[in-house]
């Protein structure tokens, strides 16, 4: 006898037949588990565990700003017009009407006074532009100073850097794009700039300007880069990014019960998609705080770009003004070489320019090599625990910073009433002298930490309570630290220094270690030798402090009113 299961007509078999009382959003979401697998794929990554702390807003900064710079983007590229064809300004703005402009300045000036709400969007772009940049180069620094860029997560640093730099660049070529007197004036510092590069430089300007600046073209061109290609790469490298995070998931932080085997954290839905929301509308609301109440290149007070003039105090954004400050602290060199005049007052910063971030960016790669350690790290150092690579940064931070100086360094004379030959000199000796001391400090520092830590371990924490041997001694009394401090103290690892390559071989036979090698020994040794780092207590350095205690309580002496 054979048992058969009819089927409704047009629903496949083995598929139950829609529940009379679904609602449309149940039969939306049937329909698509039918057809993408929905169900199973939210069963298996909705519940995933991600770790929780406080500075992954950082990162989360970044990526909400730069949702609201493609928003906002895309609402403005319908009003702009890139184009250098000359008209007469006749609009809103009294002040500038009967001037001659290019119609890249006057649709600029339309979104701001003609369109509804086009000046908020405007600053709303700007504003979001200035905050993903800041969050970037912040959420870098902390992935830096913790160890979060180590194995296996080098792409996903190698993708931070790349958005970075791509969002400085596409910055500077967003704000270009008005055509007004400052950002003309920021074009032709481009322009000037790929000119002094030997041999090519005449030919690159040719190509992007299509002949001699300023031209006609340049502005068309910079829309299609700026609104497509640069955004493209940056979605690309974002989307990659965010796989990477949700493969690898972030590090956590260092702590009991974290270990490179186990997550500990929050599930993706819905503490920490709630989480994530309502941190989204916080930074969202913040910024359109400031496109409202702060104002942000005022292009109408510039005027429409003439290459016969320059904008008073013209100062890019904060994050192209390490570039123009290596380019004003430049003396002004020239050499004649094989017939071709080298510029070096420009050449040399434009090969410094890439050479800051390469420093930073490569340092992960740098220190693998150091190490040689192939292991997965998913918690995070303390900075302390790592002192030559805190010292590293501090020491780029502080570079960063005095470019920075030396980019505004007009602006400094003039706010604090300061000799500018005085600020560009302090910039040129500072550049060579004040990465070396932050460098020095920072690491005398964290071994200043350690050392602290150790002694916390070793000896207890001060208790305040001053009591008296039988030999007339005082000392303070300290209290053990409990088993969660001193594992929180010292559960990280310290990386022992290579040994010297030996002579001989197994063999006997000489044996000659190539210079690269040798270099690494020696590297070694400075980062994890006894100048580098301060040793962990050994259990037998503990159980003897213990001993050592044990031995003090027995002859301490209270001494009243003494805390």
């Amino acid at each position: 006898m054979t048992n058969t299961q009819g089927t409704s007509a047009g629903t496949p078999a083995g598929r139950p037949a829609p529940a009379a009382g679904e609602s449309r959003g149940e039969r939306l979401a049937n329909w698509a588990d039918g057809r993408l697998g929905i169900y199973s794929l939210a069963k298996t990554n909705l519940r995933k565990i991600f770790p929780d702390h406080w500075s992954f807003m950082l990162g989360e900064v970044a990526l909400y700003s730069f949702l609201l710079i493609i928003v906002t983007g895309v609402y403005l590229t319908m009003f702009f017009k890139p184009s250098m064809d000359e008209v007469v300004y006749h609009g809103r703005y009294t002040p500038l009407n009967g001037i001659l402009m290019s119609q890249a300045y006057a649709s600029t000036l339309d979104i701001s006074f003609d369109v509804r709400g086009g000046l908020l969007l405007r600053q709303l772009h700007h504003w979001a532009a200035l905050i993903f940049v800041m969050a970037m180069l912040v959420h870098m620094m902390r992935v830096f100073f913790t160890g979060a860029f180590r194995k296996p997560r080098e792409i996903s640093w190698l993708c931070g850097a790349g958005l970075l730099i791509l969002g400085m660049f596409d910055g500077f070529m967003g704000y270009s794009l008005p055509d007004d007197l400052l950002s003309g004036t920021g074009i032709r510092f481009m322009e000037g700039a790929i000119l002094s590069l030997p041999v090519i430089g005449t030919y690159l300007v040719m190509f992007i300007f299509g002949g001699e600046y300023p031209g006609h073209i340049w502005v068309p061109r910079l829309f299609t880069v700026h609104v497509l290609l640069i955004p493209g790469i940056m979605a690309a490298l974002l989307v990659a990014h965010l796989i990477l995070v949700f493969y690898h998931k972030h590090t956590q932080g260092h702590g009991a019960g974290r270990r490179n085997s186990n997550v500990v954290g929050l599930p993706l839905m819905p503490v920490y998609m709630a989480k994530a929301g309502g941190f989204f509308f916080l930074t969202t609301g913040i910024t359109a705080a400031f496109s409202a109440i702060a104002q942000v290149n005022p292009i109408w007070a510039y005027g429409p770009y003439r290459p016969d003039q320059v904008t008073t105090d013209a100062q890019p954004d904060w994050y192209m003004g390490f570039s123009e400050g290596l380019i004003r602290v430049m003396p002004g060199w020239e050499i004649n070489f094989l017939g071709h005049t080298l510029v070096l007052g420009v050449l040399i910063p434009l090969l410094v320019f890439p050479s800051v971030f390469l420093a930073i960016w490569l340092y992960p790669f740098f220190e693998a090599w150091l190490t040689g350690d192939k292991r997965e790290h998913h918690v995070t150092e303390r900075p302390r625990n790592n002192p030559r690579r805190t010292a590293f940064g501090a020491a780029w931070v502080a570079e960063y910073a005095l470019l920075l100086i030396g980019g505004g360094n007009d602006l400094f004379a003039t706010h604090f009433h300061l000799s500018i030959n005085a600020i560009t000199w302090f910039v040129r000796i500072g550049f060579f002298v004040v990465p070396v001391l932050v460098y020095i400090v920072t690491h005398r520092w964290c071994l200043g930490l350690q050392r602290r830590d150790r002694e916390k371990v070793l000896h207890g924490r001060e208790s305040g309570i001053i009591t008296r041997l039988p030999h007339g001694e005082y000392v303070e009394v300290h209290e053990p630290l409990v088993q969660e401090d001193r594992h929180f103290l010292t559960a990280h690892d310290q990386p022992l220094p290579l040994e010297a390559p030996r002579t001989v071989d197994e063999n006997g036979v000489p044996r000659k270690a190539g210079w690269t090698e040798r270099l690494r020994v020696r590297l070694s040794q400075a980062y994890f030798g006894p100048g580098g780092q301060i040793p962990k207590p050994t259990a037998e350095e503990y159980r003897a402090a213990l001993e050592e205690h044990h031995h003090h309580e027995k002859e301490q002496i209270p001494v009243e009113g003494h805390r």
